[in-house]
């Protein structure tokens, strides 16, 4: 069973044959090519380690920044230039993220990439919306902006091509019976459709279009002077980018079914990182409250006691 679900979900193409049997096999499909043979367990391995990593950097960084204390210059570049490096949507672990997704069918031996792959896009996601980079420089901060950019939506494309392999091969194992006429021949009564009927999650959402336009706001604030309405406006896209890539979180999580045990782990993780970036937003807003309503406070105090000084 093991080998046939590899064949189906690893299909790059169905062919549709012509068959004589128009009640009880309208539409008659076999696999006609699939991806290469999978890497060793050892390359499962090295992922597994590369995605545990990378949770663990966003969710460090994201409970450090519960507390900022105010730090001198020098300490400040250094702490940003680790935490740039570190993160899952750093110019370092972005690029490995994309390899990975680039030959994600071959990784298939200790576990589907077609189960992890979206819980590590969703990962780079969080991560892109919650920490700036902050490079003094403005050339340097566009590139890298502009590369994260790129980076995310070439990793939601090559995340695409194993999801849509994924599930028309299960949409082909499911929902079709087989002929018998070959390992992979079954009859169908309606056509498959490419990335078939069931629905599953997709790299190229919402959700990536809207990061991106986020990330791409943000550079333009930063080049072109952040105003006002501008600030409402990356503000917004930024929220709504966070009530999508929420929205995905929560969906996987729900839709696991026959997933394993480490697929529970992996979903629940990131939506426990979501939360924690909500909470730590929530605090980062309050405590801005208050510094603005003290220093108003302040303000006024002063003004009283100037008036009282000059009534004497």
């Amino acid at each position: 069973m093991r080998k046939l679900e590899k064949l189906f979900f690893k299909c790059t193409r169905w062919q549709v044959e012509e068959t004589t049997d128009l009640i009880n096999c309208p539409y008659h499909y076999f696999c006609d090519s699939t991806y290469q043979e999978d890497y060793p367990p050892v390359i499962d391995f090295l992922v597994v380690l590369f995605v545990l990593a990378s949770f663990v950097s966003a969710t460090v960084f994201t409970l450090l920044d519960f507390s900022r204390r105010p730090l001198s210059c020098a300490d400040l570049s250094i702490g940003r230039l680790k935490r740039r490096y570190l993160l899952p949507s750093g110019p370092i672990a972005l690029p490995l993220v994309v390899l990975i997704l680039a030959n994600g069918q071959r990784i298939n031996t200790m576990f589907s990439l077609s189960h992890i792959g979206p819980a590590l896009l969703q990962l780079v996601y969080i991560s892109a919306l919650a920490f700036r980079n902050r490079d003094e420089s403005d050339i340097k901060y566009s590139v890298l902006e502009a590369s994260t950019v790129s980076a995310i939506l070439h990793a939601s494309l090559h995340l695409d091509s194993i999801l849509v392999a994924y599930y028309t091969g299960l949409a082909a194992l499911r929902e079709s019976t087989f002929s018998g006429l070959c390992l992979s021949c079954v009859c169908r009564k309606d056509a498959l459709v490419v990335g078939g009927s069931l629905v599953g999650y997709r790299g190229w959402s919402k959700a990536t279009v809207l990061t991106a336009i986020a990330l791409c706001s943000r550079m333009a604030c930063r080049i072109f002077r952040e105003e006002r309405f501008s600030l409402v406006i990356r503000l917004a896209v930024e929220a709504i980018s966070w009530v999508f890539v929420t929205e995905d979180s929560i969906d996987l999580l729900l839709g696991i079914a026959d997933w394993s045990l480490l697929d529970l782990v992996v979903y629940g993780g990131i939506c426990a990182l979501l939360f924690l970036n909500f909470l730590r937003m929530a605090i980062n807003l309050f405590a801005f409250m208050a510094r603005k309503t003290g220093h108003q406070a302040g303000k006024q105090m002063d003004l009283w006691v100037h008036d009282v000084e000059m009534q004497q």
